[in-house]
């Protein structure tokens, strides 16, 4: 594992669950991305855009990113600092995993790419990061638009996984994926 190169001296995990409890939980009436209505209202970005929670939170995801991962890839806006996050850490490790960000919608203009980054060759195993999931639809949109670009794409790694009735574990088991999630929701109201 990539985890070997870059050490794990610390406990990053209690760090993390600590600073989703304290920055990113909310309790009250929301309306989520997927229209549902929670009483629970997670938002990593107070995290992930820190250079201590990216960190801790990338140092945990890169656990789970086997050797031959030639990149990290999500829907934007959730995973941009994830995805960046991974490549920085891996080429100071002297690795080589880049970053590769999915539009929601594809460029109406020049190249009209749906994927930004310095893409790999085809058949190159890439692996797909998000912040939040509930339903999995958006990191299933980033895993067809990467298959569609030639790329094996079977891992989603989670921060916090919503565990709304399995319906995210149901569809990505659906799309021939394996979810990984760091955290359940029920961790951060405990």
């Amino acid at each position: 594992m990539i985890m070997e190169y870059v050490g794990d001296t610390f406990d990053f995990r209690k760090d993390v669950l600590r600073l989703l409890k304290q920055d990113c939980y909310r309790k009250g009436e929301f309306t989520l991305s997927s229209g549902r209505k929670s009483e629970h209202y997670v938002n990593c970005k107070p995290m992930t855009l820190t250079g201590h929670g990216l960190t801790y939170v990338s140092a945990m995801m890169l656990e789970h990113i086997d050797d031959d991962v030639k990149a990290v890839a999500g829907l934007t806006m959730g995973a941009d600092p994830l995805v960046s996050a991974i490549t920085c850490v891996t080429w100071n490790a002297q690795l080589k995993v880049d970053a590769l960000i999915v539009r929601k919608e594809q460029k109406g203009y020049g190249a009209n790419a749906w994927i930004e980054g310095k893409l790999p060759p085809e058949g190159s195993k890439v692996v797909v990061l998000e912040d939040v999931t509930t339903t999995g639809k958006s990191s299933i949109k980033a895993v067809e638009k990467l298959r569609d670009a030639g790329y094996e794409v079977n891992r989603i790694i989670t921060i916090v996984d919503r565990q709304v009735d399995g319906e995210a574990d149901a569809n990505v088991l659906a799309a021939k994926c394996e979810l990984i999630s760091l955290f359940s929701l029920e961790e951060l109201y405990d």
